[in-house]
């Protein structure tokens, strides 16, 4: 599949997705800067803003810089389809985006990556200690900002924010268990993404309707849209952690299985119970460390025992029931369509 970009009124997903950026991004720097200043120099170079010394760093041609910043979009739109002013909202997105990132602080130390947005993981420049209590800063930081918003909102955007981060943790503590495991069921790893990623994503959609002044049902829709997107996302991201272009995600490629991450597709493949899938379980489950040669075949089998085409599948039917939330919630028309045109970008990424 290749990125889609749908063009709404004159606004592209991208340009959307650039508008959201600079919309926030000056909020979220403010935030930061409020950090002591080793955490705000973890921080900064997490985000891109500067190197390892502080200095100023531009991102390579072609590369966002900090990311796509699909969350932050979320919660701007989400608070204009019911009606309301995106600035409004500003606080709620970057409170997200730092929780966002403080998940992505912990996870480069946990899955022990060495990459991330093309660069060096903050963990492997300033020591894993460090890069914990960076993210630790990031997520007191983000209930900070919301309690500071003056958003009418703001106690029950908490609220919702610190439910997430709970399912969020859940679902990695799930993760990082299955590393441990022979048998993962297909079940209990969908239970595992649902919180590890359409939490939040449910939460960026939520807390900007709510933001917005959006009635209790409509929130409640913003949510649903946004856990079954997070969910597509996962899907793709799954897959592209097997086969995608390392110039586009910024890690090697085969990275998922070089650690025998039990992801999605993989997942999928092992519980098969097809011949391909019991060769990839014992080529997973042995002693040694997988080759080049291993991590090729292991995404042959994945491919053959069908754990590819079903998360290809799973992501198209869950961005068919993220658009049915989408209407129930009985958006403005244009921040629908353009909610819909970043649904299908975040959903048909490369891979």
């Amino acid at each position: 599949m290749t990125v889609i970009d749908v063009t709404i009124e004159g606004r592209s997903a991208l340009e959307v997705l650039a508008w959201s950026r600079t919309t926030v991004e000056p909020a979220l720097r403010a935030a930061v800067d409020t950090l002591p200043s080793a955490m705000r120099r973890i921080a900064g170079y997490h985000f891109g803003w500067w190197d390892e010394h502080g200095q100023q760093e531009s991102a390579p041609d072609g590369h966002a810089k900090g990311g796509k910043a699909i969350r932050p979009a979320l919660v701007l739109l989400s608070a204009q389809a019911v009606g309301g002013a995106p600035a409004a909202a500003v606080s709620a997105a970057v409170a997200v985006e730092l929780v966002h990132n403080f998940s992505l602080l912990h996870d480069d130390v946990m899955d022990g990556d060495l990459t991330r947005r093309h660069r060096p993981t903050a963990w492997s420049v300033f020591g894993v200690n460090a890069a914990i209590l960076a993210g630790d800063a990031l997520l007191t930081l983000a209930l900070d900002v919301l309690a500071a918003s003056g958003n009418p909102a703001a106690t029950e955007g908490m609220r919702m924010l610190s439910a997430a981060v709970q399912d969020l943790v859940d679902g990695q503590s799930t993760d990082l268990s299955f590393e441990q495991r022979v048998q993962v069921e297909l079940a209990e790893c969908l239970r595992m993404a649902q919180g590890k990623t359409g939490a939040l994503m449910g939460c960026a959609c939520a807390v900007g309707a709510c933001f917005g002044g959006g009635s209790p049902k409509q929130v409640e829709h913003f949510r649903d849209f946004g856990a079954h997107l997070g969910l597509a996302f996962q899907h793709v991201d799954d897959l592209l952690g097997i086969w995608g272009d390392p110039a586009l995600t910024g890690k090697p490629v085969y990275s998922d299985l070089h650690s025998r991450k039990k992801s999605l597709p993989v997942v999928a493949a092992l519980t098969s119970s097809t011949p391909a899938g019991r060769e990839l379980a014992a080529l997973y489950h042995r002693d040694q460390s997988l080759s080049g040669s291993d991590l090729v075949r292991a995404a042959e089998l994945i491919d053959v025992a069908g754990g590819r085409a079903w998360s290809q599948t799973q992501a198209e039917e869950l961005l068919t029931q993220a658009m049915g939330d989408l209407t129930s919630a009985n958006p403005t028309a244009r921040a629908a369509q353009e909610l819909a045109a970043l649904a299908r970008l975040a959903t048909y990424r490369d891979h």
